[in-house]
């Protein structure tokens, strides 16, 4: 799951208040964040994940590195920020789904208004091959995205428990497997070069195809 920056951050999920709604303390933590997360990113980009320090991050973006830690506890975590994000927003789509939705119509629906929105978690975007260069280039953010979908897959699973679904983990593990599948083959032709406006509808297709899918296997 993608830290790519789009003027959305990770958290925000999570609290979905604006900021004119936040207290000022929770006002002035959200703006640290987004800030050294995005001087982060930067950095990354610019000269690779692991060329970069942390005590760097700090200095640029006029903190200490105690402060960068504060927020994001494993240097790899200023990269990939949306871990959270995603972790909440799936769990989350299960437990406020509609009265006459089940859990699955309710992860479909929010897979298809991710990609409406051009959100980053729906992976469809032109920014994304200078992201997953960086990712691919360190092994450490690869070994941390694969712990993200883990961290998602857990998530999940607690989500379709409390809606009673008859085998949470397995429908946990087969729904993110799906979406990572649609999520990764999007991204490659990304990398390969295609325009991201290209590929909308045939993503949209993927989405809708293991949806059905797992519907049809009836867990």
């Amino acid at each position: 799951m993608s830290g790519e920056r789009s003027g959305e951050h990770a958290g925000e999920r999570e609290d979905e208040r604006t900021d004119a709604e936040l207290p000022l303390r929770e006002r002035k933590k959200r703006e640290t964040r987004q800030r050294i997360s995005d001087i982060a990113t930067g950095l990354f980009q610019e000269r690779g994940f692991d060329a970069v320090t942390v005590a760097e991050v700090a200095r640029a973006a006029d903190v200490s590195a105690m402060t960068v830690f504060n927020y994001f506890p494993r240097k790899e975590d200023l990269y990939l920020d949306r871990i959270p994000e995603a972790a909440a927003t799936f769990a989350g789509a299960v437990r406020d789904r509609r009265p006459d939705e089940t859990p699955l119509a309710a992860l479909r629906r929010l897979a298809l208004e991710l990609l409406d929105q051009g959100h980053p978690l729906a992976g469809v975007n032109d920014r994304f091959p200078t992201f997953w260069r960086v990712v691919m280039e360190s092994p450490s953010l690869r070994a941390r995205a694969r712990e993200g979908l883990e961290e998602v897959e857990t998530a999940l699973t607690e989500a379709l428990a409390e809606a009673s679904v008859a085998d949470p983990h397995l429908l946990a593990a087969l729904t993110v497997a799906a979406y990572r599948s649609v999520y990764v083959t999007t991204a490659r032709r990304l990398l390969a070069g295609e325009p991201a406006a290209e590929l909308l509808a045939d993503h949209r297709a993927r989405i809708e195809a293991v949806f059905d899918v797992l519907e049809r296997m009836d867990l």
